[in-house]
C-alpha cells in the first residue's frame, strides 16, 4: 500500500527520486502515465495491467477514453543508479510539473502532482467533499 505525501524536487532534465519505500513495492519497473486531474499517476506493472484488464471490460466508447487518456501516455521506466526516475515531457507539460513536485501515496498508485494544483485541489476537496464523504463511513 501507497501512503504518505512528500515534496520532491523535478530537475532540469525532468527526473524525481520517489521515496525508497515507494520504489522498493512497485519493483524494477513501473509504469508512469496520466492523472485522472492534473497530475501523473505512477503503478506497478502488476496494477497497470489490472487496470488494462478493467478497461477492456468497459463498454467500447468508455473504454476507448480511458485507453486515450491512461494507456496512449503510459511509458514504462526504471529508476537510476541514484534513484530517479525520467517523467516523460509531454506529461510534465500536460500536469504543469516542475520545480517542486508533491508526490502522494494513494493505496494501489502513486500521484505526482504540481505542488500549487494539489493545494488548490486539496482545499476543494475539504471544502466540498470530505464531509460528505466522512458521513458514510462507520466509526
Amino acid at each position: 500500500m501507497f501512503s504518505g505525501t512528500t515534496n520532491h524536487s523535478i530537475d532540469t532534465k525532468g527526473r524525481i527520486i520517489l521515496p525508497q519505500k515507494f520504489r522498493d513495492e512497485l519493483g524494477e519497473e513501473f509504469y508512469i502515465t496520466s492523472g485522472f486531474a492534473d497530475n501523473i499517476q505512477i503503478m506497478s506493472v502488476d496494477e497497470f495491467n489490472h487496470l488494462r484488464a478493467q478497461i477492456k471490460e468497459l463498454p467500447a466508447d468508455k473504454a476507448l477514453a480511458l485507453q486515450y487518456l491512461l494507456l496512449s501516455a503510459a511509458t514504462l521506466v526504471s529508476p537510476n543508479a541514484q534513484g530517479r526516475v525520467q517523467i516523460p515531457q509531454k506529461l510534465r507539460e500536460d500536469s504543469g510539473i516542475e520545480g517542486t513536485a508533491v508526490v502522494v501515496g494513494m493505496d494501489t498508485r502513486i500521484e505526482v502532482w504540481n505542488k500549487d494544483k494539489f493545494e488548490e485541489f486539496m482545499a476543494l476537496q475539504k471544502q466540498k467533499f470530505i464531509g460528505d464523504a466522512l458521513e458514510l463511513l462507520r466509526f
